[in-house]
């Protein structure tokens, strides 16, 4: 019978002990196959350990997204900055030229818009075509505790099937549902949740207090969703702190490709996740750049 008394509280994810790496890098994956291994460590900055994806996936359930109008014209300019990309297959077929040599995080799930119950999702990509793709991972969102949970988490669970077969790896999303909080409570139950049914990599949302327990709970990479619009320096607040508390790095969207400067936003975000600025190194960094927007710098590369 589930312990539900143990949801609530008393749990101690020791703080002081370091989780082991246990000879790759990134970490809870030092059995898996040389495959995933590689596809992980094209995500994963091998110096950093971390990653900066840039996510502009919206577009499956929310359509032309401000921002996201022309990808051509407002994201391919910011792709020299990113170490991944989240997205849809239709826009990487149609938007993205096969030039580019960033790591595809491919979304899998589909069947809703932002006008239904977003719980309500299907696999909607075959892994052969994830695989045509040269897809170095592929998403499914588990909602735990809305409408549609199980549905959800047992597409997650057929993802990482699929991922077995293939030798891609699996990035497990915790969708928020309606009426759940983000809180340390909600988020450790859903990202472990998706690590237990085999994610390799969890994606979910920052929170306060007690961030660093949902992280230590969970026995592979957590990346921070960029989530709703922030200014600037907030974003780059909840980055640093997602990072000091012990994520793996930030799949940001709303918060770089809907800046007021996103060329000078990435490489902001970029120097707190892999170089361990504070944000107000950042904000400066940020501020300097926007008069110079035309390149990345070297000293954020």
């Amino acid at each position: 019978m589930a312990d539900l008394d143990d949801v609530k509280g008393g749990r101690n994810f020791f703080a002081g002990t370091p989780i082991p790496h246990r000879g790759f890098f990134v970490q809870g994956a030092h059995s898996l196959d040389w495959g995933m291994k590689n596809r992980l460590a094209q995500i994963f900055d091998a110096r950093s350990g971390r990653t900066l994806m840039l996510a502009i996936d919206l577009g499956f359930f929310q359509g032309p997204t401000t921002g996201l109008e022309r990808i051509d014209v407002s994201i391919l300019p910011l792709l020299s900055c990113a170490d991944a990309l989240m997205v849809t297959r239709g826009v990487l077929r149609t938007s993205i030229p096969p030039e580019m040599n960033k790591p595809i995080v491919l979304r899998c799930t589909a069947g809703q818009s932002v006008l239904k119950e977003l719980s309500n999702e299907s696999l909607s990509v075959a892994a052969d075509d994830a695989a045509r793709l040269n897809a170095s991972a592929m998403a499914a969102q588990a909602y735990v505790g809305a409408q549609y949970e199980h549905e959800s988490i047992c597409n997650v669970a057929e993802l990482v099937d699929r991922s077995q077969r293939t030798g891609i790896p699996v990035l497990g999303v915790t969708g928020i549902g309606k009426d759940m909080a983000r809180d340390a409570r909600y988020l450790g139950l859903a990202t472990r949740i998706v690590a237990e049914i085999g994610a390799h990599f969890v994606k979910t949302y920052y929170c306060e207090p007690d961030f660093e327990d949902v992280v230590l709970g969970c026995p592979v990479p957590i990346v921070v969703a960029g989530g709703k619009k922030l200014s600037e320096i907030d974003a780059l607040w909840m980055a640093f702190k997602s990072i000091d508390q012990g994520a793996a790095g930030v799949d940001m969207g709303r918060n770089i490709f809907q800046a007021e400067h996103p060329l000078a936003m990435i490489q902001a975000v970029r120097a707190i996740v892999h170089g361990n600025a504070r944000p107000e190194y950042a904000f400066d960094l940020y501020c300097s750049l926007k008069e110079n927007v035309a390149a990345p710098i070297s000293a954020v590369s």
